[in-house]
Order: structure tokens, then C-alpha cells, then sequence
């Protein structure tokens, strides 16, 4: 949390709105968001986020420490702040974010919207939903890495059902988003000319069977459809809806789908030998200055995207990574691919792997 805080500091006055909410704030994506919103442009925040405190033997989600510890920067800077532990699915919830927002600023003029749930529980009818990331139409097998051992590894994943399909559109597409912003808007707290961004990822083909063209793409069909009919209704007011898609990085989930830990770890050595690798904090911040709040409306896509995702998907970065797709052993891994680096941000997310930090001391539980 320090060190992208410092990053925010190191850009100066940072671009972006007066008052922001960020559902799924957390980690990754929603979490660089919020400390760019706030520590950036000085922006009073409300996070939406489902953690798990500590309880009895057992210690508190990542997530949950970083919320902590964005709430004592934000109260070390006197930042206007608000975090709800919940369900974001649930309309309670944004009952309770709506009385939150209406406490602290009043109305909000950015909302972001990074949910990574692999469930959602229906508001209305009580049925579970789960999401999977499979392909569709035929099992898929591809190389992968082991995250925790740096080791490749062949993989299978079968492929998925219609049912599967539509539990992952349910879970991950942008019905719940579409939600949000029509509950803000009925409640008076979004303002007139708000922004609200989804994110999403396309990637390269080597990741297509699995990502784009599998369960998870189906979903990401939908947040852009729904991102498409938002933007329709919020520009009468001087609002705008964008899906923005960013670059491929080491998450809790892209580390365990088939392909794409090899992927990224390639991708990391040329990018960083090129001087254009972007992490979480870096992507958000340029999303902001460059894209949302720079001058005029952001390009996009001819689907109407956002893409934050440029560097990745060069011509030279993707042929590079391509070759070494093509080439890599288990014999040459270690010189085509980033290990220390993808071990190093996969141990980060889940709080492990700073140098600074002795993991073998005892501690008082």
C-alpha cells in the first residue's frame, strides 16, 4: 500500500473526480483505483468489498489488511473515507452505500466497477450462481506455470456446459453493474455528468481458447453490451459509461487459468526489457490522466473500449512474446521468462514477498 501510495505522490496532482466509489476495492484493479482517486486527485472514497476479518486461529483475507491499511493512510492524510464490508450483490448493500455516499459527499462522479467474485447469490430468488473459466465448445490443454514453484506444467481443462456458460455470464457479466448505477441514479447520488468505468481484459491469441473465447469472454460480451446501453442513458445528463481494458497482470485469478501464468511471465521480460511494464498502480493512473479525465473524450476501440492494454498488445511486444511462446522448454524457461518477477507479484498478492518482511519471526496472535 505504501509503495503505490508513493507512486500516486510521485505524479503530483493526479487527474480524476472529487468523489468516487469503488465497488470491489480490495485489490488489483479496484484498489489501484481507489489510492489513485484519493491519494491522487484528493478524492473522497467509498469502497464496497467482501473480506473475511480474523477469527480465532485463523488471520483476516489480503484483502482485509489492505483495507486496513488504506484506511490509516486515508485517516493519516485526512481523506474522506467510507468501506463496506459486503455482499456487493446484495441490495442491501447498496442501500447501505447509498446512505454512505449521502453522509460523506453527497453524490459520487466516478464509480468504478471491479468485481471479481466466482459467486453471486441472486437478490430476488436466492439461487446461487458460480462462474468457471473454461472454454467453449471442446476441452482445451495447454502449457502453464505453477505459481508457487515456478515450474511448467501441462494443464486440461474441459469444456464447459451451457449451464456453466450462463452461471459465468450471470456472475461476471455486467447485470449487477447496470444494477448499481440505476439504484445510485433512482437515490439522487450520482451526479449528473458521472463517469463509470468497468474493467475488462481481450489479451493475445495464445490465451483466446481459454479467456476470450471460453466462459470468462462470454461475460466480458455482456459488460461491454451493458457498458454500451449505460453510456446511452448517462450521457443525457453529461454522464458517460466506459469498459476500459487493461493490461494482463498477476492476480488471484489469472494465476491458476491454464496458459496465462506462462503468458504472463513472458510478457513481463519483454515488457520490462522494453521500460513499458505497468502494474496495477501505474495502469490506473495512466487510465485516469490519459483516458477519463485528460482532455476531451478518451479514444477508443471500434467497440467503443477504453484500451489501457496498448503497450501489451504492440505489434513488437506481442511478436517478441510469441517467439518465446513458441520456443520455451522447461531447459530455457529461466531465460525467456520473468519467473522472479511473476513469483514475486503472485507471493505480493497474497501478502508474502517483500524482502524487508522476516517471515520466520514469531508473532503475537
Amino acid at each position: 500500500m505504501e509503495r503505490q501510495i508513493e507512486y500516486v505522490r510521485s505524479k503530483g496532482n493526479v487527474a480524476g473526480p472529487k468523489s468516487a466509489l469503488v465497488i470491489g476495492s480490495s485489490a488489483g484493479y479496484g484498489l489501484a483505483s481507489r489510492i489513485a482517486a484519493a491519494f491522487g486527485a484528493g478524492a473522497a472514497t467509498i469502497g464496497v468489498a467482501y473480506e473475511s476479518p480474523a477469527k480465532g486461529s485463523r488471520t483476516a483475507s489480503a484483502g482485509w489488511y489492505l483495507d486496513q491499511a488504506f484506511q490509516t493512510f486515508a485517516e493519516k492524510e485526512g481523506l474522506p473515507y467510507r468501506t463496506i464490508i459486503a455482499d456487493a450483490f446484495a441490495h442491501e448493500t447498496k442501500k447501505e452505500t447509498i446512505a454512505a455516499i449521502r453522509e460523506l459527499t453527497g453524490q459520487v462522479d466516478l464509480v468504478v466497477y471491479s468485481l471479481a467474485s466466482p459467486v453471486r447469490i441472486d437478490p430476488d430468488s436466492g439461487e446461487m450462481y458460480r462462474s468457471t473459466l473454461k472454454p467453449i465448445g471442446r476441452d482445451y490443454s495447454s502449457v502453464t506455470l505453477d505459481g508457487r514453484t515456478g515450474e511448467m506444467s501441462e494443464a486440461t481443462v474441459e469444456a464447459a456446459t451451457e449451464e456453466e456458460i450462463a452461471h459465468t455470464v450471470k456472475v461476471m457479466g455486467g447485470e449487477d453493474w447496470e444494477f448499481w448505477i440505476r439504484a445510485l441514479r433512482e437515490a439522487g447520488v450520482l451526479a449528473p455528468e458521472a463517469i463509470t468505468v468497468a474493467y475488462s481484459y481481450i489479451g493475445p491469441q495464445i490465451t483466446f481458447p481459454l479467456y476470450r473465447d471460453g466462459t470468462i469472454g462470454r461475460a466480458k460480451e455482456h459488460l461491454e453490451e451493458t457498458a454500451r446501453r449505460l453510456d446511452g442513458e448517462l450521457r443525457e445528463s453529461g454522464g458517460r459509461a466506459w469498459v476500459s481494458v487493461n493490461k494482463a497482470l498477476v492476480t488471484r485469478a489469472s494465476s491458476v487459468i491454464p496458459a496465462v501464468p506462462l503468458y504472463l511471465a513472458l510478457l513481463y521480460r519483454v515488457m520490462k526489457e522494453k521500460g513499458i511494464h505497468e502494474g496495477t498502480i501505474e495502469q490506473a493512473v495512466r487510465l485516469f490522466t490519459d483516458r477519463l479525465y485528460g482532455d476531451g473524450a478518451p479514444q477508443v476501440d471500434e467497440e467503443g473500449r477504453i484500451r489501457i492494454d496498448d503497450w501489451e498488445m504492440r505489434d513488437d511486444v506481442q511478436a517478441e512474446v510469441q517467439e518465446a511462446w513458441d520456443n520455451v522448454t522447461k531447459e530455457n524457461l529461466a531465460e525467456l521468462a520473468d519467473i522472479e518477477g511473476f513469483q514475486r507479484d503472485f507471493l505480493q498478492i497474497h501478502g508474502f514477498g517483500f524482502d524487508e518482511i522476516d517471515y520466520d519471526a514469531d508473532v503475537t496472535v
